[in-house]
């Protein structure tokens, strides 16, 4: 609840500040649309995942293993602010008895913020900044330089919905942070440069080998309090910083995630931002990402490079996703 309200205390103190902000002056920098992607681009870097990065994840399966990297999604998972998770099976069963088989079913009603709940994929439209102060939403920035005002809809996203995600298949890369620490990772702990290159070099591997269309996910360790000790796991977080995000965005790679709930460090070293990566990464550059994933399980199994498969469900209108990536080699 305390991260919750840093938050809210930020956005509430950017939202005075922005006001006098114009398109090529904004509290995150300088003008950042038309999206390279083109000006009408709703896809971001899921563009980045073309034929050839298809058939080079595909020659990376040679044991034919895969596994799941989300979590399963149940009601005691830690969940952020006061997001919600309910399941009901109307009825015992829901359907029958027809026929002379007696068929009977069950279906679900399911009650959540879909695609902002346990392991979470982040759409475009899902984070944003006041450039200034309009009350009709238009002086909101998104990707591409999409408005609030052109965004805004009760029954789901007018622009930027998830349903505009390209399929992900494409190289994987897990670099094992905490691996390289003398201890787990704890809040507050940034994921630095030289965090990064350490961890590579120790799977024989360097920056060298990321390249434009891949994926690069962050083992901190942080997801040992998953359900166990939901309180410390959404006290804060270790993650990447301002620092590793433009690194990442030079590399124009097609997706960041963690084993975390925002894959960014939280609370920041800069306790006037909130959150500044997903700005970085989604809003300016359109680098999709994939929260609260086990990739636990990618040590376990001693991989650090696979094939990632994922397409988020394509709800028309919706900030994000739900749904198992899988790695695959």
């Amino acid at each position: 609840m305390a991260i919750r309200n840093a938050f809210l205390a930020a956005t509430a103190a950017l939202a005075l500040t922005a006001s006098a902000a114009t398109a090529q002056d904004t509290p995150i920098g300088a003008k950042w649309w038309p999206s390279v992607h083109g000006a009408d681009d709703q896809a971001g870097s899921s563009n980045y995942v073309t034929p050839d990065k298809v058939i080079g994840a595909a020659s990376l399966i040679k044991e034919g293993k895969a596994i799941k990297l989300g979590r399963d999604y149940e009601p005691a998972m830690p969940l952020f602010g006061n997001r919600v998770f309910a399941l009901r099976i109307p009825g015992s069963p829901t359907g029958g008895t027809f026929g002379e088989n007696k068929v009977v079913w069950n279906d679900e009603f399911l009650a959540t913020e879909i695609g902002q709940v346990g392991t979470q994929f982040d759409g475009l439209g899902h984070i944003g900044v006041r450039v200034s102060g309009e009350a009709d939403g238009s002086g909101i920035r998104y990707y591409n330089g999409v408005t609030g005002a052109e965004i805004a809809g009760s029954y789901g996203l007018k622009k930027l919905g998830v349903e505009h995600v390209k399929p992900f298949f494409t190289t994987a890369h897990l670099v094992n942070v905490a691996a390289i620490k003398d201890a787990p990772m704890e809040a507050g702990q940034e994921i630095t440069m030289a965090d990064v290159e350490a961890a590579l070099a120790k799977d024989g591997k360097s920056g060298a080998d990321i390249k434009q269309g891949d994926v690069v996910l962050f083992h901190t360790g942080w997801g040992r309090h998953w359900i166990k000790d939901n309180d410390t796991f959404n006290s804060g977080e270790p993650g990447i910083g301002i620092e590793v995000a433009e690194w990442l965005v030079e590399k124009k790679i097609a997706l960041v995630g963690a084993d975390t709930w925002a894959t960014e460090v939280v609370p920041n070293p800069d306790s006037t931002l909130a959150f500044p990566v997903h700005q970085i990464l989604l809003t300016k550059n359109g680098i999709y990402n994939h929260e609260n994933l086990a990739t636990e399980r990618l040590v376990e199994a001693g991989v650090n490079t696979f094939a990632y498969i994922y397409v988020p469900m394509p709800i028309v209108g919706a900030t994000g996703s739900a749904g198992s990536p899988i790695a695959a080699w």
